[in-house]
This record gives C-alpha cells, structure tokens and sequence, in this order.
C-alpha cells in the first residue's frame, strides 16, 4: 500500500500518539479508540449528527491505524513530516538537481559544498528517497529536484 503525500493530516494526532511512541503502545491507542469510536459500540439514543460525526472520527482513526501501524507506510509518513517541517521551519538555500553534484565513488554519495564551508550529503542509498539534505555544520537546506 503505497502512502498518499497529498494528506495534510497528522495521524499521530488522530491516534493521541507520538512519533517515538513504540509499535505496540500504538496499536493500544488504536485499538482504544477504535472500541470507543466502533459504529456497532455507539448507544442507540445518541443523536443523527452525533452518529455521523462517530463514523467519521472512526474512519480517520483506521486510516491513522493502517498509516502507522505498517513500518513502510509509517516510514514514508515520517519522512514526509520531517521533510514538511524543514520546508517550513529551515532556510532553503537552493534548489539543485543531483547530476549538479559531484559524485564521490569511494563513499558512493554525491556533494556539494555549502556557503560555509560545510557539505550538503546524499548516499547512493538515498536519492530515491530524499529531496531535502541538510548542510553538515549551518542550518541551510537544498532541495534535490528529481
């Protein structure tokens, strides 16, 4: 199951959780609320709206579970987190692509040297996947165009 990026929503919120918070202590909150929000656990005399509401509440609460309780899903969701907070919270230097850098065959990563003297990094490993590299010694970021 492949992790939709146009989301906007935090599922850690959703399920009253924690990014560092452990597998298991996920799945009890998920599990907690799932009970408390279940259509089949709702009382009969509770209002249409109300009602509504509860399936919708409970509806996130699966997408968050089925986000976050699969460690490839949850790894790609906390990338994007991270990458979103960079984006708003780090100063982007410029943007590049990464036939711009220069390729290291020893370490097998690409560089390209920051402003201060430092190095932005990106291992062969890595540049499927990352699009935002931090510079190793300031709080400048490039962003790695595709």
């Amino acid at each position: 199951m492949a992790f939709e990026r146009i989301t906007q929503k935090d599922w850690y919120q959703i399920l009253g959780a924690k990014p560092s918070d452990s597998p298991a202590e996920l799945k009890r909150k998920y599990q907690k609320l799932a009970l408390l929000y279940h259509p089949d656990k709702q009382k009969a005399d509770v209002p249409a709206g109300e009602v509504e509401e509860r399936v919708q509440r409970f509806i996130e609460i699966d997408q968050a579970w089925k986000i976050l309780g699969n460690e490839e899903t949850k790894k790609e969701y906390d990338l994007q987190q991270r990458e979103d907070n960079l984006t708003k919270e780090w100063p982007l230097h410029t943007q590049i692509h990464l036939e711009d850098m220069s390729w290291n065959e020893d370490e097998q990563c690409y560089t390209l040297s920051c402003r201060c003297g430092g190095n932005y990094t990106v291992f062969k490993s890595e540049t499927k996947d990352v699009s935002l590299v931090c510079c190793d010694t300031c709080s400048l970021v490039i962003e790695i165009l595709q």
